[in-house]
Order: C-alpha cells, then sequence, then structure tokens
C-alpha cells in the first residue's frame, strides 16, 4: 500500500482515471456507471465485514464516459452500464493511491485478451493523457494462485515459475520488446503456472497502448513478491 501510495504522489494529480482490471471480462467493451459516486463491487469472499463496507465516493465521469465511447471505432462498439460498480481490481489500488476520492474514475472493461487488440484499444485513448487523464491497466505481473502453498502466503517464498516469468517480463519491458511480450504464451518460462488463466497479464497491453511510443523501455516502479507472486509495476512516458 505505501509503495502505491508514494508512486501516485510522484505523478501529476489526473484530472480523472480510467482503469482497467483484470476482474471484468466483458463483451462488447464496457464502461461502469459513470455518475457521482459509483457503487463498489465486493467481487471476493473470506475477508473481515470491514471489507464489504467500504466506500469510495468518486465525483461524476461521465464527460470521461463520452471520451472514451468517442474514441472507439464502429468496430469496437462500447456498452454503457448504469450501474455496474468498481471491482476490487480498480476500488482497492485507487482508494490507496487517492484515498480523497476526489478524482473522476471510470472503469473500462477487457472485452478481449488478444494483445494486438488491447493496443489498438489504449492508442485510441492516447489523447486523453494530454487532456491529463490517468490510464491504468490493474493486474499482477504473476498469478498462479491455484499453485500456491502455505510457504508462499506464510513466508512469501517465491516459487520458481513466478521468478522466471517476472525476470522475462522485466527483460522485455526494459528492452522494449512488444513481439516477445505479446507472443507470451510460447516464449514466457512458467507460463502454465505463473497464469493459468491471463486477465491478470493482458490489461498491461492497454497501457502499453497509451505509450506516446510503445517500444520505448518502461519506467518500472515497483517491484518485489508479495505471496509469492511478481507485484512489478511500470508506468510509461
Amino acid at each position: 500500500m505505501s509503495e502505491l501510495f508514494g508512486w501516485s504522489q510522484a505523478l501529476p494529480k489526473p484530472t480523472a482515471i480510467l482503469i482497467v482490471s483484470a476482474h471484468w471480462e466483458s463483451v462488447p467493451l464496457s464502461l461502469s456507471a459513470s455518475g457521482p459516486d459509483t457503487p463498489l463491487v465486493y467481487d471476493f469472499g473470506g475477508f473481515a465485514q470491514r471489507y464489504f463496507q467500504m466506500t469510495y465516493e468518486t465525483p461524476d465521469a461521465s464527460a470521461l464516459a463520452a471520451r472514451v465511447a468517442a474514441s472507439m471505432p464502429d468496430s469496437e462498439p462500447v456498452h454503457q452500464h448504469a450501474s455496474r460498480g468498481l471491482d476490487h481490481g480498480a476500488w482497492v489500488p485507487l482508494k490507496t493511491m487517492y484515498p480523497y476520492g476526489d478524482v473522476p474514475v471510470l472503469q473500462m472493461s477487457l472485452p478481449t485478451h488478444d494483445p494486438a487488440r488491447l493496443m489498438d484499444i489504449g492508442g485510441r485513448l492516447r489523447g486523453l493523457r494530454e487532456e491529463g487523464v490517468l490510464v491504468v491497466g490493474s493486474g499482477y505481473m504473476t498469478h498462479g494462485v491455484p499453485f500456491l502453498t502455505r510457504d508462499q502466503f506464510v513466508h512469501n517464498v517465491v516459487p520458481s515459475w513466478s521468478a522466471d516469468f517476472d525476470a522475462w517480463a522485466a527483460d522485455a519491458l526494459a528492452r522494449g520488446d512488444l513481439d516477445t511480450l505479446m507472443n507470451y504464451r510460447s516464449l514466457a518460462p512458467g507460463v502454465l503456472f505463473a497464469h493459468p488463466t491471463v486477465e491478470h497479464y493482458t490489461p498491461m497491453f492497454v497501457t502499453l497502448g497509451v505509450a506516446t511510443d510503445a517500444e520505448a523501455p518502461v519506467r518500472t516502479t515497483i517491484e518485489g513478491y508479495r505471496f509469492g507472486l511478481s507485484k512489478r509495476s511500470f508506468q510509461v512516458s
């Protein structure tokens, strides 16, 4: 949490936030409710009751929703949800980064896991950056939860598949090697364990698409492991 908060303090305060979360896969491309005080989705279980009572009341984001919809071509239809709130892949990091809840927030679904299509969606949102909008791809660099053991949860022991995948991704990101990153299914070591499902990996392609130069090396802002999983995070220029 301290790393996320420190990251936000090192950035210019955004005029609005558009976030793509691993926890909302929906076709067609969909946008969350955009009115003020967007509700939260408590899409988790087994936690203390207080987590199900948390709120994150943010300002109206309807102007951002209109801009996002207008940026998409006819081949990428956009569905505007009237009541869909922010899921925990969105509100948990943002509540940490911008705890006052004074920045409009809009969530966008993952309509595909195809890196090229996600890069294209990101590219169409590039103009939002010039307006001060922060575009976030929210996932986890490794997310092999089914394969974690007590050693990972209690002692943060890093399994080889997590370390190997993270090192591979870090190297490719540092070189701006998009082809390697996009061909992760065949090139990444330990991919079947690091990402038995890929929704925690693919949001980053929206982020890379928003970059001024997608092939430029990224700036790693957070690294290390939690429960043996890589929390590597980066920002683009």
